[in-house]
């Protein structure tokens, strides 16, 4: 059994991200909830132990033009696929995040499933590292964003910084605000 979960659905910049994480019997992660729930320390640390110590996992992600094209639900269950696959093991049940995804055969979906389901907060937590670990990479390159901080939410600063400047390539051009901040320069 195998737990997955995405982070992302809301930023306006940056790929959705999905975790997968298979347990070993009864392994159990002392903290390890709904990542949002969590302090980025907290999360950094319980990340570390979940990658070296559960029986296997994957992330992977869709970025802003496969969001764009497929939508954001598209893309998230795009990037499922994509996880799975490259998932070491095969799960012989996926509990998601959610509502169910038809896409992804046999599997339980768990409405709250990220406190409910110690696999799936165990996957919420691994994607939500990783993408915001690639949000503060992409920071250099465009600084004025500020997503070291914002990690590509709606933020004033990063609101203020697409009407100054226009989107890059990693901004989702189909979400609200992002292409109208262009025609107000």
């Amino acid at each position: 059994m195998v737990g997955i979960d995405e982070v992302g659905y809301g930023p306006v910049a940056g790929p959705v991200v999905v975790g997968v994480v298979a347990l070993h019997e009864e392994q159990r992660f002392d903290g390890a909830t709904d990542s949002k729930l969590l302090t980025a320390e907290r999360r950094e640390e319980l990340a570390t132990r979940i990658r070296g110590e559960c029986r296997a996992w994957c992330v992977a992600a869709a970025s802003a033009r496969e969001i764009e094209r497929l939508n954001v639900r598209g893309a998230a269950i795009l990037a499922m696929r994509r996880a799975l696959a490259r998932l070491p093991c095969r799960p012989d049940l996926i509990l998601v995040d959610g509502n169910p995804v038809r896409e992804l055969g046999r599997h339980r979906a768990i409405v709250g499933g990220d406190r409910r389901s110690h696999s799936i907060a165990c996957a919420s937590i691994l994607a939500k590292v990783t993408r915001d670990e690639l949000m503060r990479r992409l920071d250099p390159r465009y600084p004025q964003y500020g997503w070291a901080s914002n990690k590509g939410y709606r933020t004033r600063g990063h609101m203020h910084a697409l009407r100054r400047h226009g989107p890059t390539p990693h901004h989702r051009r189909t979400f609200q605000g992002v292409l109208q901040t262009e025609l107000e320069i």
